[in-house]
């Protein structure tokens, strides 16, 4: 007997059709711990309103009123009022903010780092296709967060006595929670883009993300009220979309600057030297 004949060249490793698909199928663990994670943390926050709220909104009466403008405590009696200030007011846009930054340094400069990039790109893909593919995913995996939140929010909604904040407005403040986490996602891939360096576009991008924090919160009461209007968090919770439904031109600005990111790290990679 003879042996087969060796093929002249092996088959190269297959890149699917579509980065967005791959991405998210290469991330669906991850999302998944992130979807719940954050789902049920909301639900154990806001599930403490029919305890807290109404004696809360007796106890903030005694504050400054800067303290209260600074962590949004005006209205801790009404259940939009509650929900504003502590489970969509700090702890859910945190995590939403952790899940941006870290995503979106993967996306990327992680790759970059551990040679995974190498392989991709020695694919007939181009570097502004893998790019906004690898956003896509990001995106579609915020959005998969925020309505993990309001499937959760709206089965807690009759026995958390929150019956006050209508579906509508629920829909309208996940839908901003998704847009934040979009937009720092955007920030790191697009620092990602530039550096190709995981740890710092991680460290870069939480930090933007805490001095925002800080300036939407305590920029007015320093006398630099203006300075809220360069925060995310303004956008994402300034319009009180829990009180009065979708705010489309907060939504507008978040969702035009997630786009000028994206665009600007794929400009970015595009142009930088690889070494691929």
């Amino acid at each position: 007997m003879t042996a087969s004949p060796l093929p002249e060249t092996l088959p190269a490793t297959r890149l699917p059709r579509s980065v967005w698909s791959q991405a998210l199928r290469d991330g669906r663990r991850a999302l998944i711990s992130w979807s719940v994670g954050t789902a049920l943390v909301g639900a154990m926050y806001a599930s403490f309103y029919p305890q807290i709220g109404g004696s809360m909104g007796d106890l903030t009466k005694s504050l400054p009123e800067g303290l209260k403008q600074a962590f949004n405590m005006e209205d801790l009696g009404s259940a939009a009022g509650y929900l504003g200030s502590t489970p969509f007011g700090v702890v859910i846009p945190l995590l939403a903010l952790f899940h941006g930054a870290s995503t979106g340094a993967r996306a990327v400069a992680g790759d970059e780092e551990s040679g995974y990039l190498d392989l991709l790109l020695a694919h007939p893909v181009g570097r502004v296709r893998l790019v906004l593919q690898r956003y896509a995913a990001l995106a579609t995996g915020s959005g998969a967060i925020a309505v993990a939140v309001l499937l959760m929010m709206l089965a807690i909604r009759g026995p958390a006595d929150l019956g006050t904040v209508s579906v509508a407005e629920f829909t309208a403040q996940c839908l901003d929670l998704a847009l934040l986490s979009a937009f720092f996602g955007a920030l790191a891939l697009c620092i990602g883009c530039f550096v190709g360096r995981r740890a710092l576009v991680f460290g870069a991008t939480a930090a933007v993300g805490v001095v925002t924090y800080a300036l939407n919160s305590f920029g007015p009461q320093i006398g630099l009220g203006w300075t809220r209007h360069l925060s995310p968090f303004h956008y994402y919770l300034g319009g009180e979309p829990l009180k009065h439904g979708f705010q489309w031109a907060d939504a507008g600005l978040t969702a035009a600057a997630c786009v000028v990111l994206a665009g600007l790290g794929a400009w970015a990679f595009q142009r930088r030297d690889i070494g691929v």
